[in-house]
């Protein structure tokens, strides 16, 4: 029997090489994440010794870590594949949009309104991302090939079917598709596959001392010059890693002993917690935040 890493590579490139028979103007989010990159490495094996179908696009908040913005610029140039890189600051002060307030003053939920614009600049019909289904509750009730209506929104309601791994890509003039090609995989899966392939990582995702403020809840948030703070907020020196790399407002390290991605595997395996219930602010707004994002035409 084939290795189950196997199993799931072979579907990600099917699925990869569905988007580019399907669509026209497919485009891959790409924030220099671990998720991304490996949608990207995934996309080397199902189109080299191609160019890529599709370009690499990132909505920046403008509130993101610097070793991953670092590592997106450096890989994108070494590929030789187009890099589109869209700001949501520039968003806010085109529409007039209210920036994020208070102490943690998170624009994740603004990244809709420039996703959308870019989607309509460049009439791209799918979005490919690195979402996958053991994230959040919201994202294990999408379909690999979720459709989006004219505005962007998602209706969890209208969910086609996937009978037999075929993907229905037809949609109207106005609509597009935010594609998973690994919504089946976990974070377990993603770090197995990350040192089979021996893919290479910013290091904010291994241990490393980082300055911390301590959150009401005991989090730990990167100590930067987005944050509202006073003289009230704990800040300390620990040794931390990040499980999910977003906007640096709203997205917590975690304590951690793991430089290596063995450290990381046998850490994962042992974790009672998902990565973004470990560390996303913004999914403990409500029950239903997530899914209220995304009928809004969050990724």
């Amino acid at each position: 029997m084939k290795d189950y890493l196997d199993e799931l590579e072979a579907e990600a490139i099917y699925i990869l090489r569905e988007v580019a028979g399907q669509f026209d103007r497919p485009a891959l989010l790409f924030s220099g994440g671990k998720d991304s990159i490996c949608l990207v490495h995934l996309a080397l094996k199902a189109f080299r010794p191609g160019k890529f179908p599709f370009p690499l696009v990132h909505v920046d908040t403008g509130h993101n870590f610097q070793e991953a913005l670092d590592f997106r610029d450096t890989l994108a140039k070494e590929l030789g594949e187009q890099l589109i890189v869209r700001n949501v600051g520039d968003t806010i002060t085109k529409n007039k949009l209210q920036d994020g307030k208070g102490k943690f003053p998170s624009r994740n939920a603004l990244q809709t309104h420039t996703l959308l614009e870019v989607i309509e600049e460049f009439e791209f019909d799918a979005c490919i991302g690195g979402a996958r289904r053991d994230e959040e509750k919201a994202r294990a009730k999408e379909r690999v090939f979720s459709v989006r209506d004219e505005f962007g929104q998602w209706d969890p309601k209208l969910q086609r079917p996937e009978l037999w791994s075929i993907y229905n890509g037809k949609i109207d003039k106005g609509e597009n598709v935010r594609v998973f090609p690994i919504s089946n995989w976990t974070e377990l899966d993603v770090w197995n596959y990350i040192k089979r392939e021996n893919i290479q990582l910013p290091k904010i995702y291994f241990t490393h001392e980082r300055e911390c403020v301590v959150t009401e809840h005991g989090q730990l948030m990167a100590n930067n010059e987005f944050l509202n703070l006073d003289g009230t907020d704990q800040i300390v020196t620990k040794k931390v890693r990040y499980r999910t790399v977003g906007d640096m407002t709203c997205t917590a390290a975690v304590e951690s002993e793991a430089y290596t991605v063995d450290d990381i595997i046998a850490e994962i395996s042992d974790a009672k917690i998902s990565e973004r219930g470990a560390t996303r602010m913004d999914d403990r707004v409500s029950e239903a935040a997530m899914e209220d994002r995304k009928k809004g035409g969050y990724f």
